[in-house]
């Protein structure tokens, strides 16, 4: 059976969007604060930390969206577990990136940053709970 993606909607559009620019603007601010706060090694660690949890997020937004429509029903569920598991190699990936080839490095901005930018997709039904409502 042939899996159509008819009327697929541009990534701008679709309805995991705003939480991605979110958790961007967590990254950057948050980031701005570790700068100012603790200095430079801060600010870059924290940025560091914040692109390993939103680059991953961006991926999986892109392939857990790519079908749509009631006949493609199982390549959705294909498409959400591979980028899944896409999310979590990538994310392996960068962390072991940052920790190998970033010196001098702050682990607490690092982690710090990951964590609060995960927060974000913790409460994204807070973020998303009024384009629910919307018809």
């Amino acid at each position: 059976m042939e899996v159509r993606t008819p009327n697929r909607l541009p990534f701008h559009r679709l309805p995991v969007f705003p939480v991605l620019v979110v958790q961007l603007m967590v990254v950057l601010i948050a980031a701005a604060v570790c700068w100012q706060w603790r200095g430079s090694v801060s600010g870059y660690s924290g940025l560091c930390g914040g692109l390993i949890a939103w680059l991953p997020n961006v991926y999986f937004a892109h392939k857990a969206f790519r079908f749509s429509g009631a006949r493609a029903a199982q390549a959705i569920v294909r498409s959400f577990y591979a980028g899944e598991a896409g999310k979590l190699i990538l994310t392996a990936v960068l962390f072991a990136l940052t920790f190998a080839g970033v010196k001098p490095l702050d682990a607490l901005a690092v982690f710090s940053v990951f964590l609060l930018t995960q927060l974000v997709n913790w409460f994204s039904p807070l973020l998303t709970r009024t384009r629910l409502l919307r018809p």
